[in-house]
């Protein structure tokens, strides 16, 4: 017996498109509903459907070909691929995919609990061809049996996840950061006369948080974020590097070290500004300073 296949979400008024989330709910019913189809319904609806597949990703594969090789129409297909239809139809076709220190982040993300749970952890230090560079923490770094079955799990999460990483370097651990960069750290001169911004209170900005800030410069306001990552604060612009758009509701990620704009999903290195998703864009990361608690930044607007 076969089951019939029929829409239950309302179609779209006249005029207008369907949203994201509405395409992807009904792509979800219809794949729940070729579960209740007998055997020989269910093969023939998934061959049709590998077969539409199959058309569609060899037309989408010359567009983007096209429109990549020609420099007039290239930022065109770049701000396309940012639209979430657009991304989720070239991401299922396999033609876009996440940078490989994307997936690696998401591949030990799915090992941290683990390492947690026997005192460790483990940072991504950067992708390179087909090498990742890590730094093991806690019971990760050491030379017993449990440390050396950690190391392994690291290992294997990120070469089984992520096909273009085949070996993994461990990189000695760096010094624990303090609040700023010593050289930063300097007793003079009122801040205010030479240039400097006040942000706030050290207080003002715990770890695990993007605090937004208005400062006065002489040019004008300026709007800017502050993160704490294990007590080491970065001031930024307040703008996206991809389109400009404000970072007040961005994603700190305290494990990975990551700030993740809120806009498009555009990750970036929460101490240097350095775009993950998009090597060669860089958050204006602000000079920094602090002096008897009080946290001076130097910003125009």
């Amino acid at each position: 017996m076969t089951t019939s296949v029929s829409p239950t979400a309302p179609a779209a008024e006249p005029g207008t498109e369907p949203t994201f989330e509405e395409l992807a709910g009904r792509v979800d019913r219809a794949v729940s509903a070729l579960a209740d189809l007998d055997p020989a319904a269910r093969a023939a609806a998934e061959e049709l459907r590998a077969a539409l597949e199959a058309v569609h990703r060899a037309g989408l594969v010359q567009i983007v070909r096209r429109l990549k090789a020609d420099e007039a129409t290239r930022p065109a297909l770049f701000e396309l691929a940012d639209e979430p239809v657009v991304r989720m139809l070239l991401s299922l076709h396999g033609i876009v995919r996440e940078p490989p220190s994307v997936r690696a982040e998401r591949a030990l993300a799915g090992v941290r609990p683990q390492l947690a749970s026997h005192g460790g952890n483990v940072l991504l230090d950067r992708v390179e061809g087909a090498t990742a560079f890590v730094r093991l923490e806690g019971a990760c770094n050491g030379c017993s049996m449990s440390s050396v079955t950690l190391r392994n799990l690291v290992e294997s999460s990120l070469v089984e996840g992520v096909p273009e990483i085949t070996t993994v370097e461990v990189l000695p651990n760096e010094p624990s950061p303090t609040l700023i960069p010593l050289d930063e750290l300097r007793i003079g001169p009122d801040p205010a006369t030479q240039g400097w911004s006040r942000a706030g209170s050290t207080a003002q900005f715990p770890v695990g948080a993007v605090h937004p800030v208005e400062v006065d410069t002489p040019g004008g306001r300026a709007s800017l974020v502050v993160v704490n990552v294990d007590n080491g604060l970065a001031a930024f612009r307040n703008a996206c590097a991809h389109e400009g758009l404000p970072l007040d509701d961005a994603l700190l990620d305290v494990t990975a070290g990551t700030l993740t704009c809120p806009w498009h999903g555009f990750c970036f290195d929460a101490g240097s500004g350095e775009c993950l998703s998009a090597p060669g864009a860089q958050l204006e990361r602000l000079p920094m300073r602090v002096e008897r608690d009080t946290v001076w930044v130097r910003a125009e607007p």
